[in-house]
């Protein structure tokens, strides 16, 4: 059985997650109108990804005998000045839910819930590669800021992105 505690952090976890996934949507969308469908399509991944972590969360609570608690969430931003600027965005957010779910793994070794400890290394090391991902294609934009024709390129290189 989970206790209260660890489902109630798991629950706001399940919040944050589902937010990243609308967060990423808003930004498939705003990909989409700005004529980057490989930017859109990578972002659609990215979203889905979020989904799936959401739901990792929802059946370990539910597995464990527990109750989850969904929550309103909020509304994402809509607009960006540009790729680069969407990307920055990106990155610091998934630096936030690293620094979440570091939290989260926290109250698991206060609440001594071993299961929950196992559960959320699998979250620890994801979140190390969504860090990554996001800046090496902030890293990239940067080198090619000012140039169309690059921007494309990278366009075209990340509708490449397979799903897991």
């Amino acid at each position: 059985m989970i206790g209260k505690a660890m489902q109630d952090a798991i629950s706001e976890q399940i919040n944050k997650e589902l937010f990243s996934s609308y967060l990423y949507l808003s930004m498939v969308a705003y990909f989409e109108t700005s004529n980057l469908p490989g930017f859109a399509h990578w972002m659609r991944i990215q979203e889905a990804e979020e989904r799936e972590h959401a739901m990792k969360l929802y059946d370990f609570i539910l597995e464990r005998g527990g109750t989850v608690a969904l929550k309103a969430i909020a509304a994402p931003k809509a607009q960006w000045a540009s790729p680069m600027q969407v990307f920055e965005e990106a990155a610091a957010h998934e630096a936030m839910i690293s620094a979440s779910i570091n939290s989260l793994y926290e109250t698991a070794l206060q609440e001594k819930d071993y299961p929950a400890q196992i559960m959320l290394q699998w979250f620890i090391s994801e979140q190390v590669e969504e860090e990554k991902n996001a800046a090496e294609i902030l890293a990239s934009l940067k080198m090619i800021e000012a140039r169309e024709t690059a921007v494309l390129q990278l366009d075209h290189q990340l509708s490449k992105r397979g799903g897991d």
